[in-house]
């Protein structure tokens, strides 16, 4: 097997067509015992990412936080929270990954700091108008006192995006922005010294060795400093909903954030074979392209594949104007089923309805059909993982891993649940820690037996251990699926569909001799030729491919 991480040293460009396996930390493995995963926890498990066969691990945040966003609430940006360890524990796992053929991408967090951030504390502590209240969004209050927020903009989070503060004097004071929780505040990007940190930042982690980027919600920085109340054209504050980039909204995809990806894509291009890949929840797709112009972002996430239903007139479609719109500007296109943001499309495609971004699956709602969705998720991972270009994986959807639709309110901690009341239960079952072994405390997330938050008794059947080295795992197709991508370059492959197989119920297309053809209705023929890889079980060759199911075909 060709090492990843050595081509990259060669000048191959690895971002255009690798597979990024998404770490959420405190889930992933717990080294210390403490019920928190941690770096140590992740260096001791790196080998069994490198085994799956994927190109790099993308992080999410381990800066020193309150964590009341687990961890999108950054107090310092050039440490290590406690919770995950020391930079010392960053450099020995960053290390062990490098050593074993991973890229490593450290996820920044660049809208907002937390409000324990020493520059927001200064700020509070400072008067209106001054330079410490300029790095943030303070504005005064409307009413006969100022005791009515500045304007209507709500929180992704729920309530008000507006909180007011106490003054150094005592006095009611002015307003701060807060597009997520208020433990969030929003930075001025228009103040230069915000331009320069996040430029010093950038340098502090790739000096240590990273090799990229993602960045949380990069439409957002930018904002109508007339500040405008929203109306019924621009009405969407979901920061995981999708943003229309055709009607100009006072805070989602301004035209401004293409100078700060400009800025950032020239510090990147001062190191070797670095990347960056920009969360934005920007549609159309030809709009979205906009962000991976040769000068901006390497690469950004495929949200409106991600929202694709299992429908193959849809996925079809989806697909076309992904490789028209990211081509037309000499990107590639990625390709993302499952983040630590949406309900896990093991679930997902078991559901009769899919609720909002963010609002999650609770044990009140209508519960997904578990046998029904791993079925269409097998099926949707060996559809994606033969397209050309980048593709994410989130942690467990190697095992098959549902979403915990039945965690108990008390056990809850996503900001989303507290700010609606409830109302959305949020995201913490896509983020309940993941399974190693069946019959261990925690299910070998740790030695203790301790959990950041409790899993539920199904994920003994999905740990790692009994699907390892089992012929028909999840585990073990997602490892030969990915094998044969990396064996046959189809990262990098050339793309047509097969036509005569593209119906209102079944989807294929041809990539580098290789026939893909994925039945979402009544068994079909499949066209002849040696079958690599199949999501059916019992397909025998010149079989028909059964409702819900994939094969690759060597023609």
């Amino acid at each position: 097997m060709t090492n990843s991480f050595q081509e990259t040293k060669k000048g191959h460009e690895w971002w255009r067509s690798s597979v990024i396996y998404q770490v959420y930390p405190r889930s992933f493995a717990d080294g210390n015992g403490d019920g928190m995963g941690d770096l140590e926890g992740i260096k001791q498990r790196l080998p069994a990412i490198a085994e799956l066969g994927v190109d790099a691990v993308w992080f999410s945040p381990f800066f020193k936080s309150p964590q009341h966003d687990a961890g999108y609430d950054v107090s310092d940006y050039r440490d290590i929270d406690p919770l995950f360890g020391t930079l010392q524990d960053f450099d020995e796992m960053l290390e062990e990954a490098h050593s074993l053929g991973l890229k490593v991408i450290v996820d920044l967090v660049p809208n907002h700091s937390s409000s324990e951030h020493e520059w927001f504390k200064l700020a509070l502590k400072s008067s209106p108008g001054s330079a410490e209240r300029d790095r943030y969004i303070f504005k005064d209050g409307q009413g006969d006192n100022g005791e009515l927020p500045p304007n209507n903009w709500q929180s992704v989070f729920g309530g008000s995006a507006w909180t007011r503060i106490t003054e150094p004097d005592g006095t009611p004071g002015q307003w701060y922005l807060h597009l997520f929780d208020s433990s969030q505040p929003d930075w001025n990007w228009e103040n230069p010294e915000i331009i320069e940190e996040y430029n010093s930042v950038l340098r502090f982690w790739l000096d240590r060795g990273a090799d990229g980027f993602r960045i949380d919600v990069a439409h957002s920085m930018k904002k109508d400093l007339s500040f405008p109340d929203l109306d019924s054209t621009n009405s969407n504050s979901e920061g995981g909903a999708m943003v229309d980039a055709e009607v100009e909204h006072p805070f989602w995809n301004r035209d401004g954030v293409h100078e700060i990806n400009r800025r950032w894509r020239k510090v990147l291009d001062e190191y070797e074979d670095r990347a960056m890949c920009a969360e934005a929840w920007v549609m159309p797709l030809s709009k979205m392209a906009n962000w991976v112009r040769p000068d901006e972002y390497h690469q950004a996430f495929n949200f409106g594949y991600l929202e694709t239903p299992w429908d193959a007139l849809e996925i079809k479609s989806v697909v076309s104007e992904s490789l028209e719109a990211f081509g037309g500007v000499g990107a590639p296109s990625t390709w993302v089923l499952s983040n630590h943001d949406v309900i896990r499309h093991t679930s997902r495609f078991g559901a009769a309805s899919v609720p909002a971004q963010g609002a999650g699956i609770g044990p009140d709602d209508e519960q997904p059909d578990e046998e029904l969705g791993l079925k269409r998720a097998r099926a949707a991972s060996a559809f994606m993982l033969a397209l050309p270009g980048g593709a994410y994986i989130y942690q467990g959807e190697e095992l098959g891993l549902p979403e915990d639709t039945m965690l108990d309110h008390g056990h809850r901690q996503d900001p989303t649940f507290f700010r609606t009341k409830g109302e959305r239960v949020g995201r913490d079952g896509c983020r309940v820690p993941i399974p190693w072994e069946h019959d261990k405390p925690s299910f070998g997330f740790g030695t203790s037996g301790k959990s950041w938050i409790p899993q539920p008794e199904i994920f003994s059947k999905y740990a790692r251990d009994v699907q390892q080295g089992v012929e028909g795992s999840t585990l073990e197709l997602y490892k030969k699926l990915l094998r044969l991508r990396r064996e046959l370059s189809l990262g990098s492959g050339e793309f047509h569909w097969l036509e005569p197989l593209c119906t209102d119920s079944s989807i294929a297309f041809e990539n580098s001799g290789i026939a893909v053809v994925s039945n979402l209705g009544e068994p079909i023929s499949l066209p002849a030729g040696e079958v690599l890889v199949t999501t059916q079980t019992d397909l025998e060759a010149g079989g028909e491919l059964g409702t819900d199911q994939t094969a690759w075909i060597r023609l």
